[in-house]
């Protein structure tokens, strides 16, 4: 999983450019700390590297002189302007590429000297070498300059993920935190080194390697602080932890607002007409990164594995209505855990035919108050207990739950239906694998489900799934083949993941045949069509970096159409513009006794948004891929409806499902 940032000042930026400094080793020297470039002091670093783990690493403490960083970040306090950006792996404030500062003008540039100065000495011929000797990469490049400011205020968080773009060598962070405010760790914001494990396949001897979910490595920020390693396929992962907000909100002016701002970037192999470079040294590159990262076939060791089951021939069953569908033994079936309201046979013919016009629905309190009360109960005696320390090995000896990974692709705790021949013991036996074995799998909900969707279930693939609160998430992963149901029922029991808004529509709208089925949790909508009055998730205005912004504790579901251009992010949705969520197509908070069902084609990006330890709890859900019978006018983008015009719209934007679940409801 690679991802790219680049903000709008480094795509405006001049094209005029003056010739970066050429500093002398004297001058370059007196830009650092004393005593650094010493023999003994980097004969020690380049020890310290070469004995470090998970992978090989450095922090020097006090890299630059220290009056000279000072006023560094003076000038960015005063001078420069940040973009709040959230995508599916992050959520920063982020500057423009510092190599833009020689395309300014005269005046803006005057603002920024000690700035100019830093990044010249940084990339000097005097410290690349020495960067060179500590991590033994070779050469690197002074022309190709690649760093920005990161600012990270509580709830920032930037999720796993290796470096491994184009041309970048050694990467590296230089922290500009309050130089009068020591920094804690308890605050967060490390960086935090991932260990991997090689995994050697019998049949053919080559050895996956893939990150363990559990960090291995954990470097609080400190000020003055340089942190820094090879960007190695497969192997570099790290994730910066989430700024955690005061308990007491009152804390954080005393505590400089627990700002982690930093200079992070990347050395580069050396580029054309520089000593050092080779043609075409970047292709390979970039070949050699590929194969490493697919040597082994790593995907397959990826957890959870796919389990689909078979749906079980439903003969003599393909009438229209619920009254001729469901028998008087699977009605007592279905009332012991739906509402009966979605069993009266008008609400589930006009569900279908909701969800004929919008390839999707969600549907409140789905489940019946007294299961409902069985599974809340579960579920917040689950939250109560502490799960066992020591990590994943340690949960999953001692639960039913199992960790999600690899961390650069997800992580959580999941469970998966009990397979054939298995049988759960009575202390793993809850409400939740009770969905999971017997409710969620049954050919009675099988057949509601055709009954709501208008679709032929062929198999069922179903996931109980528990997001700890400052640690899980999913990043962006897209479907390839045929349409397909993807079903979620909420249960997660805790409040203020930014649902209360829709939760007030619906109790008003309790004595309707369907309450309220919305798009997301903020009670907002879109219209059909390809950029035609679409409604847009609200983007959080930009705060000033000194300043923690409102608290947002994620936990989303969010489906995206992939139009983005090849520069960009894949998967942003928050920008302080407001338009980089122009492509949201469904956006869901964790919410209770929710379900929600999206006919999704491929294409479309989908991902849970990473928990903020800020949650009142974790989030919960069971996760379910139903396959389903292509035929004319069902299982297709247009839900059948094969002469309305703006259906050919749906589908240029996502096939499918190109309409959030639920415009006001019926």
């Amino acid at each position: 999983m690679k991802r790219k940032a680049e903000s709008s000042a480094s795509r405006s930026a001049s094209n005029k450019r003056r010739p970066k400094a050429s500093l002398t080793p004297e001058e370059a020297k007196k830009r650092f700390r004393k005593n650094l470039f010493d023999k003994s002091v980097l004969d020690s670093y380049t020890s310290q590297y070469a004995k470090s783990a998970p992978y090989k690493h450095a922090v020097i403490e006090s890299l630059v002189d220290d009056s000279l960083l000072r006023s560094v970040r003076n000038e960015i306090r005063d001078n420069v302007h940040f973009t709040p950006k959230e995508t599916d792996i992050y959520r920063i404030h982020q500057s423009g590429d510092l190599a833009n500062l020689d395309g300014l003008d005269d005046d803006a540039l005057s603002k920024l000297p000690s700035l100019l100065a830093l990044r010249d000495a940084v990339y000097s011929r005097t410290f690349r070498d020495y960067v060179s000797h500590v991590t033994g990469c070779g050469p690197l490049s002074g022309r190709k300059t690649d760093m920005a400011i990161n600012v990270y205020t509580p709830g920032c968080f930037l999720l796993c993920h290796d470096d491994v773009i184009g041309s970048r060598k050694v990467s590296y962070i230089l922290y500009l935190t309050d130089p009068d405010v020591p920094w804690k760790a308890e605050w967060g914001g490390a960086l935090r080194l991932f260990p991997t494990e090689e995994i050697p396949n019998a049949e053919d001897g080559t050895v996956a390697k893939t990150p363990l979910p559990d960090a291995a490595k954990v470097i609080p920020p400190a000020w003055n602080q340089l942190s820094f390693f090879a960007v190695q396929p497969g192997e570099s992962f790290h994730d910066v932890e989430e700024v955690y907000h005061p308990d007491d909100p009152a804390n954080l002016e005393r505590e400089g607002g627990r700002v982690r701002m930093a200079i992070s970037g990347w050395f580069h192999i050396p580029q054309i007409g520089e000593d050092g470079y080779k043609e075409g040294a970047e292709d390979e590159l970039a070949r050699n990164s590929g194969l490493m990262q697919l040597q082994g076939n790593p995907d397959q060791y990826d957890r959870p594995a796919p389990r689909p089951t078979a749906a079980a021939a439903d003969k003599g069953r393909d009438a229209a209505s619920a009254e001729e569908t469901f028998d008087a033994a699977d009605l007592e079936f279905l009332l012991k855990y739906i509402a009966p309201t979605y069993l009266v046979p008008d609400t589930l013919e006009a569900i279908a035919e909701h969800f004929d016009e919008t390839s999707g629905i969600t549907l409140s309190n789905i489940l019946t108050p007294k299961f409902a009360a069985r599974l809340r109960s579960y579920v917040e005696a689950q939250e109560k207990a502490d799960l066992p320390s020591g990590g994943s090995p340690a949960i999953e000896a001692a639960t039913s739950w199992k960790v999600a990974r690899p961390p650069h692709k997800h992580r959580y705790l999941y469970m998966q239906p009990a397979g054939p021949g298995e049988l759960r013991t009575s202390r793993e036996e809850s409400p939740v694998t009770e969905l999971l074995d017997v409710f969620l799998p049954s050919r009675q909900f099988r057949r509601w489900l055709s009954l709501a969707t208008g679709c032929t279930v062929e198999s069922s693939d179903l996931l109980a799934r528990r997001f700890r609160r400052g640690l899980d998430y999913t990043l962006a992963t897209g479907h390839e083949g045929k349409p397909r149901l993807e079903l979620n029922l909420g249960f997660t029991p805790t409040t203020g993941w930014g649902d209360q808004e829709e939760e007030e529509e619906e109790e008003e709208e309790e004595e309707d045949q369907i309450p309220a089925s919305k798009p997301n949790g903020k009670g907002k909508g879109k219209d059909k069509g390809k950029g035609k009055g679409k409604e847009k998730a609200a983007a959080a205005p930009a705060p000033p970096p000194e300043k923690a912004p409102e608290k947002e504790v994620g936990g989303h579901e969010i489906y995206m159409a992939t139009d983005e251009d090849d520069d960009g992010d894949a998967a942003v949705y928050k920008a302080s513009s407001g338009d980089a969520d122009d492509n949201i197509l469904f956006f869901q908070a964790a919410a209770w006794n929710k379900l929600t069902i999206v006919l999704r084609d491929s294409g479309a990006l989908r991902f849970v948004g990473y928990v903020s330890k800020s949650a009142a709890g974790d989030r919960w859900d069971i996760s379910g891929v139903y396959d389903v019978e292509e035929e004319d006018g069902k299982g297709n983008a247009e839900g059948g409806d094969e002469d309305e015009e703006e259906d050919d719209d749906d589908e240029e934007e996502f096939n499918g499902f190109s309409d959030s679940p639920g415009s006001e409801s019926d």
